[in-house]
């Protein structure tokens, strides 16, 4: 029996498993793999395999079809345009690609040695790194949510809000609900509303997302959630005044777990308050260590597919390019930034962090984003149309020092995300998607 065999053997007939736009159970789940698995000819060992589907069942049962035939799989996102696409397909090519319109054989891959999982993470940068991961990785992610306080149990159902494809709704929210017992609940739409709902109607234990999800939840009208206990929020650093709102909202805190794609999860505190920027202990089955100011993990081996000349991981362990500290009680760690964040300007330096933490403190400004263009520092903040650049100038001038206020700012009503929801600092990317899909947007430049 292989690793996927066993977590779906899981669970009596009648359990249920998710519901989407319809229900579920174990029985269902299985049945619907055995059927795809039998739809998938040619799929074996050496198999590289891209799957660009809508999320949702169909998806899963895919991922898992794939699993059981010992592929490699590929995970791709739906919204990606197709020159993006092809540009991954060239740093990991794959022999047959999956889309709502059937299997399509491309030809020669990539080796898929012990590498049962392939994703691509840009961050918000732009600059694919392409990322493996084999069974037994996943199978130690797994145990370490299995072993982790406060999640979700067998019998509790979970709102999972964050991507099927990326690690925290993938491994956190479908690898563990199989693990455990817990019942997923997928989201139907895009409208926070339509997503508590949801939630009231099957009385969810705990909500997953990432912090705009929480932000957008916390803007709602009734109903209550009497039975949720838990909101872990992942991806990017979660805003003080999110977490403050969402529990003004529903009674309870987001707690921030912390992780990368390259690692999956490794720390979080899910049984009390855990303020940011704290993100709790180091999980079980990790060992973490700051240096210079900075967290490193330890791995067996490099989880890179590819070399992009940035090293990144050196004699066993793995720069994360975060900032981080440990608190009084040597354990708990929290994350401050990026170590990129740190730049240079006319010999100073500047904390790009710091800039955006005292942009974020305006009662005005929803989020943003401080990057350096190569000459100097430019903020893009999303604010209401009654926020404009000279106040925040002068909040800045308030606050900051001289040589540290951005010489530029654009205020529109949100800053661009990438289509994985996360905030791009790409100064390129961000002049290229200002203002784009929001015909209200209100810029507002200044240059000194």
């Amino acid at each position: 029996m292989t690793w996927i065999d066993e977590l779906l053997a899981r669970g009596a007939d009648a359990d249920p498993w998710l519901v989407a736009d319809r229900a579920e159970t174990r029985a269902d789940l299985r049945r619907n793999v055995t059927a795809q698995q039998e739809s998938l000819t040619g799929i074996g060992t050496g198999s590289v395999v891209a799957v660009r589907l809508p999320p949702g069942p169909a998806a899963l049962h895919t991922l898992f079809a794939l699993w059981r035939l010992d592929a490699q799989v590929v995970l791709v996102d739906i919204r990606l345009p197709q020159p993006e696409v092809d540009r991954l397909y060239g740093l990991h090519p794959p022999t047959h690609e999956i889309t709502d319109t059937g299997l399509d054989h491309l030809g020669t891959g990539a080796d898929p040695g012990d590498i049962r999982l392939v994703q691509f993470s840009s961050g918000s940068t732009g600059r694919p790194k392409v990322i493996g991961r084999t069974a037994a990785d996943l199978r130690t992610e797994i145990e370490r949510y299995a072993v982790l306080d406060g999640m979700p149990r067998h019998g509790e159902r979970i709102l999972l809000l964050n991507s099927l494809i990326h690690t925290m709704g993938l491994v956190g929210g479908v690898l563990h609900g199989l693990a455990s017992g817990t019942g997923l609940i997928l989201p139907i739409g895009t409208r926070a509303a339509g997503w508590v709902e949801q939630a009231a109607e099957h009385r969810v234990a705990a909500i997953l997302g990432v912090p705009l999800h929480f932000e957008l939840l916390s803007r709602t009208s009734p109903p209550p959630l009497p039975d949720l206990r838990l909101a872990v929020s992942a991806g990017e650093m979660l805003p003080p005044a999110v977490n403050s709102a969402f529990e003004a909202r529903f009674g309870v805190p987001v707690n921030p777990v912390y992780g990368t794609t390259e690692t999956g999860i490794l720390t979080a505190e899910l049984t009390k308050p855990c303020p940011p920027p704290r993100v709790g202990r180091p999980v079980s089955n990790t060992t973490v260590r700051v240096t210079d100011g900075e967290l490193y993990v330890r791995l067996d081996r490099s989880p890179y597919l590819r070399a992009d000349g940035v090293d990144r991981f050196d004699d066993g362990w793995l720069r994360t390019f975060d900032r981080a500290e440990l608190d009084d009680d040597g354990t708990t760690i929290s994350i401050l930034g990026r170590a990129d964040s740190v730049v240079t300007v006319a010999g100073l330096k500047i904390d790009l962090m710091e800039v955006e933490s005292v942009l974020r403190a305006h009662p005005g400004v929803t989020e943003a984003v401080v990057v350096h263009s190569g000459s100097a520092v430019e903020a893009y903040v999303g604010a209401p149309e009654d926020v404009t650049a000279a106040e925040l100038l002068r909040w800045c001038r308030e606050r900051l020092s001289d040589f540290k206020v951005p010489k530029r700012f654009a205020v529109d009503r949100a800053v661009p995300r990438n289509p994985t929801g996360k905030l791009i600092r790409s100064h390129e990317l961000l002049h290229a998607h200002r203002g784009k899909g929001d015909p209200h947007a209100n810029a507002a430049d200044r240059q000194l």
